[in-house]
């Protein structure tokens, strides 16, 4: 039976689904999977929240179903944030080193010189990210607490966010019953838990490929060196698919579940499909390669938007160890391929693949971020009391009740 400070959660709020998952540290230093919960995401759009009742809804069925699984109360959680509102810049401090030593204090004061940019009284700092140190014009130091010098530089990503769509998603899980300990980028969690750290030392991106958005985070030399939002993402393949054939937003996803493809050349010409109509009148019987013109459309749409990004970063020519994609649209059949015809480099598919207990559950693309957000709270946070104790029976309805109420007093 795992103690208190063991088990740690991440919670994915994405926009097509929630996705709470469970993690226990073992002894041996690793994570155990021992829940997972998901639910279809109600009050999300393009990352934001646009329903805080509905959001709550789905944030409180992911949690139930990862506690039962789990057989613990969870209260404390590490959030995903994603959305076009992330933007992220890089910056550099300098500081002069007092005692010819570079000390932990030296490291925060220039971190803090590094973070001292001008931002919309609207944003806020999300991550200040450490690319590379300098001490006395040596530039690739990973390390400096110990090494003489005088002059301390530090080159760091910064990743910011709106206040107002972060705080909103905080507010989501405190009506739901949970502290959020971190409010985490989704790309930076993800590639916690998908990529190698032989990639990100020899330059690779991260290309996560959710409901509402896109995430892009280019890593090189151990460090993330440029990140970005696109917004597009599955559900807009979907909507295509939906006005295309003429059907409802439903039966266009079920159709993409379950005869999707990326490239049209993998389809057989023969192959029919139903799709349901519309108006009760009957289902129409349709070519399969229509169905993945449309998609293939969509999707190289997304890859060259994602491409353009790339050369923007200025890191396009550093990616020796080529593009990995995640999420949810990750799954598509063909997407590998046509990822690798558009960047004209080497591609894979990226799952969870660190983790035991119920690993081969969550050893799936659309798990990536919220592995990762156990990933990241785990390395950062290793001493805290990472959540909650361990329970029997079902969960303590009194107790959420009395909660409620409390907070309708405090709104009101």
């Amino acid at each position: 039976m795992a103690k208190r400070e063991e088990l740690i959660v991440g919670l994915d709020l994405g926009t097509t689904k929630m996705c709470a998952v469970v993690g226990a540290v073992t002894p041996e230093g690793g994570i155990d999977i021992v829940g997972v919960g998901t639910h279809p995401s109600m009050g999300m759009r393009g990352g934001v929240v646009v329903n805080i009742d509905q959001t709550v809804q789905s944030i409180r069925k992911s949690i139930e179903e990862a506690e039962l699984m789990a057989g613990c109360e969870i209260n404390t959680v590490y959030a995903g944030v994603a959305g076009t509102h992330v933007q992220s810049t890089n910056s550099h401090g300098v500081i002069a080193v007092k005692s010819r030593e570079v000390t932990r204090g030296d490291l925060d004061r220039v971190l803090d010189a590094a973070k001292a940019v001008a931002l919309p009284f609207d944003r806020q700092i999300l991550h200040v990210l450490p690319q590379q140190y300098v001490v006395d014009d040596q530039e690739g130091i990973q390390e400096p607490v110990g090494m003489s010098g005088v002059r301390l530089e530090a080159k760091v990503h910064i990743v910011t966010g709106a206040t107002s769509a972060i705080q909103n998603i905080i507010k989501c899980c405190s009506r739901a019953g949970l502290q959020v300990q971190e409010v985490i980028m989704e790309s930076l969690a993800s590639s916690e838990s998908v990529l190698d750290p032989d990639e990100m030392q020899l330059g690779v991106a991260l290309v996560d490929m959710g409901g509402g958005t896109t995430d892009v985070a280019v890593f090189l030399d151990n460090a993330i060196r440029y990140s970005t939002v696109v917004g597009l993402g599955g559900n807009h393949i979907t909507s295509d698919i939906s006005v295309g054939l003429r059907t409802s937003m439903e039966e266009a996803e079920k159709i993409k579940k379950a005869y999707g493809c990326a490239l049209v050349e993998r389809v057989n010409p023969q192959d029919v499909i139903e799709v349901g109509t519309v108006g009760g009148q009957k289902p129409r019987q349709l070519s399969q390669s229509i169905l993945a013109e449309i998609i293939e459309a969509r999707v190289e749409e997304i890859l060259k938007i994602v491409e353009w990004e790339l050369v923007r970063s200025g890191y396009v020519e550093s990616l020796n160890a080529g593009v990995v994609l995640t999420g949810g649209v990750a799954l598509l059949p063909g997407l590998r391929e046509l990822a690798e015809r558009i960047f004209d480099i080497p591609v894979r598919i990226g799952v969870p693949y660190r983790f035991g207990g119920l690993g081969d559950v969550v050893h799936n693309p659309i798990y990536a971020t919220a592995t990762g957000l156990i990933l990241y709270g785990w390395k950062r946070h290793p001493t805290k009391p990472l959540t909650t104790p361990r329970r029997q029976g079902r969960p303590n309805v009194v107790k959420r009740f009395l909660e409620s109420v409390m907070r309708w007093f405090k709104e009101f």
